[in-house]
């Protein structure tokens, strides 16, 4: 039955006009295009995740909250919570003061190294800003996705309407409403609409399934930012202005 399927499809293709023939091509090229968007976004992902789980393992071995960037020295050029991490660290020496020894030292003295509310707060939009950063980076890639499924029935459809009125057209020209005439360029037709499910079906399950990991991904992230801001405006605030 697949293989009747199949070869149903190929002499349709072969049977079809300019047009739709133009229309499968741009359609199986744009499917080939997803394909390797998902795939790559796929491993993307993957090892945004790997990354975030080594990283919140080191992260939470540390009793202090700069104990991880002081030690490893991470770089603000790297991505996902890593990057979230070290711009936020990078932000908060720079308010405190740039001599990392005495920042250390003074930890634990009144009024030494210490941030005031309004100082916590400019910190904190320095995390959140960084966090839609890579939010953002975590969606990329989506739209190349979305479209092809979101095209791809519509060209199809847009391909079958064409067909069937060359095949009216046809007809008419031979003045006959016979059905063996009219068959072969109906089924023809119909070829840019299923092809345009058969790419459009398996897109939208892979988009979702993606979705639901960026979804994932950014909730941990946020999670993250709060749990850093939340640490530091216990470890540092302590000025009342």
């Amino acid at each position: 039955m697949s293989f009747l399927f199949a070869n149903s499809l190929i002499d349709g293709f072969f049977v079809s006009n300019t047009i739709g023939k133009s229309i499968v091509i741009a359609q199986i090229v744009s499917s080939v295009i997803m394909l390797a968007a998902i795939i790559g976004k796929w491993r993307a992902l993957m090892f945004f995740s790997s990354a975030a789980r080594r990283f919140m393992s080191d992260f939470a071995a540390e009793n202090d909250v700069l104990g991880y960037y002081l030690s490893r020295r991470p770089s603000a050029g790297d991505t996902g919570f890593v990057r979230l991490y070290a711009v936020t660290c990078d932000r908060l020496l720079k308010i405190l003061q740039p001599n990392i020894t005495t920042l250390m030292s003074g930890r634990s003295r009144e009024g030494m190294a210490a941030l005031t509310a309004h100082e916590v707060e400019l910190v904190r939009g320095t995390c959140e800003h960084v966090l839609d950063e890579q939010e953002i980076e975590l969606e990329s890639g989506m739209g190349a996705v979305a479209t092809v499924v979101a095209l791809s029935p519509m060209l199809g459809l847009l391909g079958t309407v064409w067909g069937v009125l060359d095949a009216f057209a046809e007809m008419g020209s031979a003045g006959s409403a016979n059905l063996a005439t009219i068959a072969p360029s109906i089924s023809s037709a119909l070829v840019t609409t299923v092809v345009g499910l058969l790419i459009a079906i398996p897109g939208v399950l892979l988009f979702n399934l993606l979705n639901a990991k960026i979804r994932e991904l950014s909730s941990k992230m946020v999670g993250f930012s709060d749990e850093l801001m939340g640490r530091i405006a216990c470890e540092f605030q302590g000025r009342s202005s």
